[in-house]
């Protein structure tokens, strides 16, 4: 008996399997994330027509709210991996303020017919005209051309059901939570979550499940872990849990992969194995999780999870040890962990991705000094010399030169990652943090919305959405906040965005508080606008001075916490340090334009002669922006 099989599209080199959810191009495949996949088949069915953006809200979020600038993410996305057709024109065509068109010829059929035809979908609409029906809503003649796809669409639905037909039904989300040390022994406690961070990484290129980022299972080290308790506050349906033992130079570690809705056991088991042998354990694990959740991996994610190449074992525990102290916040010392690993094996490209983002979090957030960027950028480039490509050296490297002024250097790096992993989310998130120092605000808020859809706990707890600020959305912008026990940086943002709305008092609280439990450059301005509120301006001026002063003696800064002490300034009433702020800020890579031009912070000013030119240099940088990449 011959299975019923949807139907399938040809257009250029690409085959679009909707039923298999799966797009090839010349018989390879090649990767999208879910909604992007969900748009292109509404593309493809809808071919030659104009599709307004309220039809594509309705089909790929069906009855959901989401924000336009997600469909501008989705669009740039498909754009990057189709390329452009034979004759060099796009496949997708933007029809200003209306909506997209796909205009390559399709050929429609199954895996059963004869060679593809092509399907006529209707006359072409003229531009002016309104737009027309789309797929399953059209008139009678419409309806007619496209019954038989219907009536194949119709019976695969019946026998699969439609949450068969979306991915992000079936794509598992998966928590690999640190290992718990059986023996009182802490010299040996860093391996719990510098081995779980080392299998995050290694599943984290798989498009068939999405993994938790490290920082978002560090909370649990340490800890004894509810793992009921853990998977519905990490949002996931599959956890991997485990325990370790050392004795002298033999290690045993057990762990089990569990499908927590169900509450079965998908895989158990054991290791036993030398010390220095750490290394085979993210490669071992991983490969025994991939069958346990039965994963069909495609010949290039196959490619990338092979078994890392040899390396010292001393270093390799450096390593771990380096990348516990990461999260840990223990900059410094994992600064001196991974030095360490370095210089024993040279040649193991992750140590010089992981001590590029030491440096970096040293200089940013412990004001470290320049040279902390310095050396963090050579590490970066020292790891993509090493393994060209590697998705965590090319995010890492962008969040830097982001924060360095080279925000021109970044969008390239993340776009390139994104179209070799379109689910990456912390790759959508950096995107969309270029894209906000840029000034792209409406695009800014869709990557980073669509890095939430494809993980929520994208970047942990100290993901902050500023984007809603620059838009002027502050109550969008107090829900986005991590709840639970705040860290200083997230309540200092939570004061200010209860201070944009007017909410003085609780402003207040949240910044003094802040301050009091994590005195750093960000609650340290959080400090300077609550001695504001309390009408004590020279308290909340001394204040920012101290900040100028170490930053000038660290030679760093981060030019969006530059703006930030701009505004403190401007309320504050000192106008002319303000403006030197503000014009530090432009010319170190901060320059969104449209929020400059609308933040209520800056009325002080604004009646200065010298505004308007400081304003210039950033709508100058803006438009090139614009013009290089959009």
């Amino acid at each position: 008996m011959q299975l019923s099989v949807g139907p399938l599209y040809e257009f250029g080199p690409f085959r679009l399997e909707p039923e298999k959810h799966r797009l090839l191009r010349k018989g390879k495949p090649a990767l999208l994330s879910p909604k992007a996949f969900d748009l292109l088949v509404f593309l493809v069915r809808n071919s030659d027509h104009l599709v307004t953006k309220d039809q594509i809200m309705d089909a790929v979020w069906p009855g959901s709210f989401v924000e336009e600038g997600n469909i501008t993410v989705l669009i740039s996305s498909l754009r990057k991996v189709l390329g452009e057709t034979e004759d060099a024109a796009p496949y997708i065509t933007t029809i200003p303020k209306k909506g997209y068109r796909f205009t390559a010829s399709v050929r429609v059929g199954n895996s059963s017919a004869d060679p593809m035809e092509p399907v006529d979908l209707g006359p072409k609409q003229p531009e002016e005209a309104s737009a027309p029906p789309v797929f399953g809503g059209g008139p009678r003649r419409l309806r007619r051309i496209l019954m038989p796809v219907l009536a194949l669409a119709a019976g695969i639905l019946a026998v699969a059901g439609y949450l068969s037909y979306r991915l992000p039904s079936t794509r598992h989300r998966l928590a690999v939570l640190p290992l718990q040390n059986l023996k009182q022994d802490p010299d040996s406690d860093f391996l719990g979550f510098s081995l779980a961070d080392a299998v995050i990484t290694k599943l984290g290129v798989l498009s068939s499940v999405t993994v938790r980022p490290s920082s978002a299972v560090e909370r649990y080290k340490g800890h004894g872990i509810d793992p009921t308790r853990a998977a519905a506050e990490l949002n996931v349906d599959t956890l991997l849990t485990g325990n370790f033992i050392r004795e002298g130079n033999r290690l045993r570690i057990t762990y089990q992969l569990v499908d927590v809705p169900a509450n079965r056991m998908l895989y158990t088991d054991s290791m036993d194995l030398n010390y220095d042998e750490l290394l085979t354990v993210h490669d071992s694990v991983s490969q025994r999780i991939i069958k346990g959740l039965r994963l069909n991996l495609s010949p290039l994610e196959a490619e990338r999870i092979k078994p890392d190449a040899p390396v010292n074992p001393l270093a390799y525990e450096y390593y771990l040890r380096g990348v516990d102290l990461m999260g840990s916040h223990n900059f410094p010392l994992a600064v001196q962990m991974l030095e360490k690993s370095a210089e024993i094996d040279p040649k193991y490209p992750q140590t010089w991705a992981y001590l590029g983002q030491s440096y970096t979090s040293y200089a940013t957030f412990e004001l470290g000094g320049r040279e902390q960027y310095r050396r963090a950028q050579a590490a970066y480039e020292r790891a993509l010399t090493l393994q060209p490509k590697q998705l965590e050296a090319e995010i890492f490297l962008a969040n830097l030169l982001v924060d360095t002024g080279k925000v021109e250097q970044a969008v390239p790096l993340l776009r390139d990652a994104i179209s070799r992993d379109s689910t990456n989310a912390a790759a959508h998130w950096e995107l969309g943090y270029a894209y906000r120092f840029a000034g792209k605000l409406e695009q800014s808020l869709g990557e980073c919305l669509l890095a939430r859809q494809i993980d929520p706990l994208v970047k942990g707890n100290g993901a902050v959405l500023n984007t809603y600020v620059y838009l002027g959305r502050y109550d969008d912008f107090l829900r986005s906040l991590p709840g639970g026990n705040e860290p200083g940086f997230i309540r200092f943002y939570r004061g200010f965005g209860e201070f944009y709305k007017g909410d003085l008092g609780q402003a207040a609280s949240d910044f003094n508080r802040a301050y009091a439990e994590d005195p750093t450059l960000y609650t340290g301005i959080g400090k300077a606008f609550a001695e504001s509120i309390a009408k004590k301006n020279a308290d909340g001026m001394r204040m920012l001075d101290e900040l100028e002063r170490k930053i000038e003696q660290r030679g760093v800064g981060d030019p969006e916490a530059s703006y930030k002490m701009a505004q403190a300034y401007a309320v504050l009433g000192d106008r002319a340090s303000g403006l030197r702020l503000l014009r530090s800020s432009i010319q170190n890579g901060f320059f969104p334009y449209p929020y400059f031009v609308a933040d209520p912070l800056l009325t002080n000013l604004r009646a200065s002669p010298e505004f308007r030119p400081v304003l210039g240099i950033a709508l100058r940088r803006y438009e090139k922006f614009n013009r290089d990449f959009f």
